[in-house]
């Protein structure tokens, strides 16, 4: 594989992977019941949910006169997983079936799944070139025994086998430029019995998550999303379906496209800082990361049987050194205006200065030290606002930064992450005034693992005084 689709496989696999489970990862939570919602191609005879059998890719190409195109199909090929209790010489099937402290989950995986072909592009124009794709069916069975060497059951894991076609041609358009329209479609060829109208049947024999990669050498592409002047009316007639083609890899390089089920701009990266795929290309690293270190030890007991990669995704963010997890913070990609120094990547954070991460000045000089007045949302331009020091009355008692509080956001408002901290005991670590004169308390959870985390990155629940209730201590600050 070359250089430049080397490059482009990393964000290819984020888009394989895409929602293939949600957080909190496990197989009982509501979300991960309904799952496979990216680049779904159901087998043509399986028309019961109306998602599509075929997609179809078309983008522009400069050639060269010996341009090779290397054109590769990405799915994944769902693996059903059936745990089975023994029942004499018999087994049955049940959602789970624990062995001593590990537990067995009736719960599908997926199986990443390849396939394409190196085609010279002078034999595609006028001519079309069918690529099929047999991914053959197979079964394997694990054995299920007990603390005590008896027989529990069994595992019975099954692919259905899969077919498919490529089907590329291209097309010369007529102009100066010698452009050429490149065409690609997929089609799912998976005979269908109809027996069974089943959306869970019809996923064991589609294409999950199906992209294309497309790289030429000898030639470049051209972008449907930002053409230039003189290529633009040929990206108009442009047509896809259920797919976007986007360049990819190294920002300025124009060798490779990959045509994705998910809307994406050209050249998306990973930021470098993420330590591993959560499932979710759009995610919030910190937040998830986060969020999975807090499930209780009977939750991460579900979410590692439910699925092998879980179980990796829960030791690595166990093992995430505090120095890792901090990068996870936000990262500044570029410094000026954007305009001079060119965009960020999709798929990076974009970091926007705000007050809990801007430069603090507590002095009473309201200027900064170049006689440039302080901005607004810098502590210092008041001196007459302190934080740390302020307070404000609830229900007759003094609350300032240190003080023990009972939430009660339901008073106001009906969120449902909200509703959640009803009753949960906090503490106030800033008394904050808006620039409407509104107070508002930042508080944390005493009963929050990653508190002092929080409170080390000024990363705070905000609450109106009206939603909280004093519960002890008189505000000053605790050991």
């Amino acid at each position: 594989m070359s250089a430049p689709m080397e490059t482009a496989r990393r964000v290819a696999d984020a888009v394989l992977y895409e929602g293939y489970l949600l957080y909190p990862y496990r197989a009982s939570a509501a979300k991960n019941r309904i799952r496979w919602q990216f680049g779904v191609l159901v087998p043509p005879g399986f028309t019961s949910t109306g998602e599509p059998s075929s997609s179809v890719t078309e983008c522009l190409l400069e050639p060269a006169e010996d341009a090779l195109l290397d054109v590769r199909l990405r799915f994944l090929h769902v693996k059903a997983r059936t745990v089975e209790q023994a029942e004499g010489k018999d087994h049955r099937p049940v959602p789970e079936l624990a062995a001593g402290e590990r537990i067995y989950i009736t719960f599908d995986e997926a199986t990443e799944r390849e396939a394409g072909a190196v085609l010279p592009v002078a034999e595609l124009v006028g001519a079309e070139r069918i690529i099929e794709v047999r991914v053959p069916g197979d079964q394997s069975v694990e054995p299920i025994i007990g603390p005590a060497g008896e027989r529990l059951g069994r595992v019975v894991a099954e692919h259905r086998p899969v077919r498919a076609a490529l089907r590329a041609r291209a097309e010369r358009l007529a102009g100066p430029y010698g452009l050429i329209k490149l065409r690609v479609g997929v089609e799912n060829t998976t005979a269908w019995e109809g027996d069974d109208a089943s959306r869970e049947m019809a996923l064991r024999g589609s294409l999950i998550a199906a992209h294309l990669l497309i790289g030429v050498s000898g030639g470049a592409f051209v972008s449907l999303l930002d053409p230039p002047e003189w290529a633009r009316e040929a990206a108009e007639v442009c047509h896809n379906e259920h797919t976007w083609p986007v360049l990819v890899g190294e920002p300025g390089h124009r060798e490779v496209v990959l045509s994705s089920p998910i809307i994406l701009y050209d050249y998306p990266a990973i930021a470098p800082e993420s330590p591993g795929d959560l499932f979710d290309s759009t995610e919030i690293d910190e937040l998830l990361s986060l969020r999975t270190m807090t499930l209780t030890e009977e939750e991460k007991r579900e979410a590692a049987a439910t699925d092998p990669r879980v179980a990796e995704i829960l030791e690595r963010t166990g093992d995430l050194p505090p120095e890792l997890l901090e990068r996870l913070h936000g990262a500044i990609r570029y410094v000026g205006a954007p305009v001079d120094e060119g965009p960020v990547e999709d798929g990076e954070l974009a970091h926007v200065p705000s007050q809990d991460d801007s430069p603090r000045d507590d002095s009473a000089d309201d200027s900064a030290e170049d006689g440039s007045p302080t901005p607004w949302w810098n502590p210092g331009a008041d001196t007459g606002v302190s934080p740390e020091t302020d307070s404000v009355i609830v229900a007759g008692t003094m609350i300032a930064r240190g003080s023990r509080v009972r939430l009660n956001p339901g008073r106001r408002r009906a969120d449902a992450h909200d509703m959640f901290l009803a009753g949960r005991t906090a503490r106030v670590e800033a008394v904050l005034l808006d620039v409407d004169g509104v107070r508002h308390l930042a508080v944390t959870l005493e009963d929050d693992p990653a508190a002092d985390l929080h409170r080390a990155h000024g990363r705070f629940l905000y609450f109106a005084p009206d939603e909280v209730e004093p519960i002890g201590g008189d505000g000053e600050e605790k050991a």
